[in-house]
């Protein structure tokens, strides 16, 4: 029957797109070879230990209409003059900050953010008090820094290898206050002074970085604001068994009109430069994000260099004319957290877009939306996802309807179905004329069953992304012991629920009239709940929640038509 082959389709096609995201993940197109990853220029272990040069020739505009930098080209990195002889590494001056939801570790040595723990997301459930820890400057496997800086031609700069003071050694946000200020200073004997001031708000996990500039001296000075991700990458190892492995991770970029997910194993990808004006870039992982916002209208040079096992992000600026004398300001904006959508789009246009939600964005965004509000009227996701598969079913309630009629009318002809194949079972011709012929006199469609279920694959897919991604639902209790949405069962409790409700639903539709293909269905149910059974939990309440839905319905039509049918033959 249409609707058998239907189910078969849906379970094949659900165990080839995961399969495809699986391979896409592990094989991607084009494999570095040694030459790509020399490409960098650097030495083992100095990737983001030194600076570029900064063309010579100095702008003549003012701080207020800077100028872009041309693109350098893939040269060894350099430190400009006045930095040669500075590195940080092994260098750790800590300048400790606390805020309501980031506990963060600031080296004086490059004023760079060494260490983010977000203080309201555990790493995992059973271990409340060990936050996720997003940066690190732990090496090798956990090295994830976000580097700033200025950078000059022919002087000494501010960059990320120069030693910044503070006149705290730690900063707490206040109970009282929104806001908390962090600033760092450094200064030349040339009469140059630079205080970068990182600002964090109660709340929220975006961070507003402040150069004030101010010139003694007798001469003017270029500078040049650059921001980068420095982070160790291990190629991604897959597990059916945890999700959370399909999940992206590495560097991204926006270059004003589409996002781009940057591939280290790919050749084209390791040589991403361009010139970028209203971008970001970002270190994506699984539901957490660190993003570089540089000022609007400005245009930056974006650019990834990979190095053993370690990459480069990094966003340089145009050319900032400081005249003698003067003053100026340049500002960014950074992210270190969670992938609140809400948080992440108040940031940057389209930071949002680092959820991932994959070919069905069109359809996953506006049903984490409806989730999302519906949310904050009950409290509880797992609520939330019943009721928004309510709301799902209501709207095609017309749809699903008119095939449970159709089916339930097969139901009531199947004697007549049997009685027809005993007939004909040697002439296959006239058993399909004998067969649309009843069809028609019943007004029966066989393909009403196939359109509810095709309408279904899509949104299982969303469904299915949206619990990935959607950093909301990371921990999420339901009832009882589903104390986690957003990882399989523990006890395999509602996969075997599902399954008993696919089996319900089997034996409540008609009988497929070839033997071979009742066997394969009665089957079914066993080998959904054996997929299904290491999926997000609340992808699986999704599916329980649409089955008894579906079984309710088509038994309250089965009813009617069989009491038309009745009423017809007496």
């Amino acid at each position: 029957m249409p609707n058998t082959r239907m189910l078969l389709w849906f379970a094949l096609a659900a165990i080839l797109y995961f399969n495809y995201e699986a391979w896409m993940h592990d094989y991607p197109a084009g494999t570095p070879g040694t030459a790509a990853l020399s490409a960098a220029g650097n030495k083992p272990g100095t990737l983001g230990d030194s600076v570029p040069e900064v063309a010579s020739p100095a702008p003549s505009t003012p701080a207020a209409a800077p100028t872009a930098v041309p693109p350098t080209a893939a040269e060894p990195l350099s430190p400009p003059p006045g930095v040669a002889a500075e590195s940080n590494a092994g260098a750790f001056l800590p300048l400790h900050v606390t805020t309501d939801v980031l506990d963060v570790v600031i080296n004086l040595k490059g004023g760079e953010l060494d260490q983010a723990d977000l203080l309201l997301y555990p790493l995992r459930k059973d271990a409340p008090n060990v936050p996720v820890r997003l940066l690190s400057r732990d090496p090798p496997a956990s090295l994830y820094l976000l580097q700033t800086g200025l950078r000059a031609s022919g002087d000494a700069a501010p960059t990320h290898l120069a030693t910044w003071s503070s006149a705290e050694k730690s900063f707490a946000l206040a109970a009282d206050a929104k806001e908390l200020r962090v600033p760092l200073t450094w200064s030349d004997d040339q009469g140059l002074t630079v205080t970068k001031t990182f600002v964090f708000s109660r709340g929220l996990y975006s961070i507003d970085l402040i150069y004030d500039v101010q010139n003694s001296g007798a001469s003017p000075r270029n500078l040049v604001p650059y921001s980068q991700f420095k982070r160790h990458w291990e190629h991604p190892s897959r597990s059916y068994f945890d999700v959370e492995t399909y999940s992206f991770k590495g560097p991204a970029v926006y270059d004003g009109a589409k996002s781009h997910d940057l591939n280290v194993e790919n050749d084209t990808d390791v040589k991403f430069s361009e010139t970028i004006t209203n971008g970001w870039l970002a270190s994506l992982q699984h539901q957490f994000v660190s993003a570089i916002v540089p000022p609007a209208n400005q245009p930056y040079e974006y650019k990834l260099q990979v190095q053993d096992k370690e990459y480069l992000l990094s966003a340089t600026g145009p050319t900032v004319e400081v005249a003698a004398g003067a003053k100026a300001q340049i500002r960014e904006k950074l992210f270190v957290g969670p992938k609140l959508q809400s948080q992440l789009a108040a940031t940057a246009p389209h930071l949002e877009r680092t959820v991932d939600f994959g070919i069905l964005t069109v359809l996953a965004q506006p049903l984490f939306a409806t989730l999302n509000w519906v949310h904050g009227l009950v409290g509880n996701w797992g609520w939330a996802i019943i009721l928004v598969t309510a709301l799902i079913k209501l709207l095609f309630y017309p749809l699903s309807q008119a095939s449970g009629r159709s089916m339930a009318k097969m139901r009531t002809v199947a004697p007549r179905m049997k009685q027809i194949q005993e007939t004909f079972k040697d002439d296959r011709e006239k058993l399909g004329r004998a067969m649309m012929e009843l069809y028609k006199k019943e007004k029966i469609n066989p393909l009403a069953g196939c359109l509810p279920m095709l309408v279904q694959i899509p949104f299982f897919i969303s469904f299915y992304r949206v619990l990935l991604e959607s950093v909301e639902m990371r921990q999420a209790p339901f009832l009882l012991w589903v104390n986690d949405l957003s990882s399989r069962d523990p006890y395999f409790v509602l996969p075997l629920l599902m399954g008993a409700a696919m089996f319900a639903q089997f034996k409540l539709n008609p009988a497929p009239p070839d033997p071979m293909q009742a066997k394969i269905m009665q089957f079914m149910p066993l080998v959904m709940t054996g997929m299904m059974a290491w999926f997000p939990c609340g992808l699986v309440l999704y599916w329980l929640t649409n089955t008894l839905l579906t079984i309710a319905q088509q038994w309250r039509v089965n009813q009617v038509v069989e009491a038309e049918a009745a009423k017809l033959r007496t």
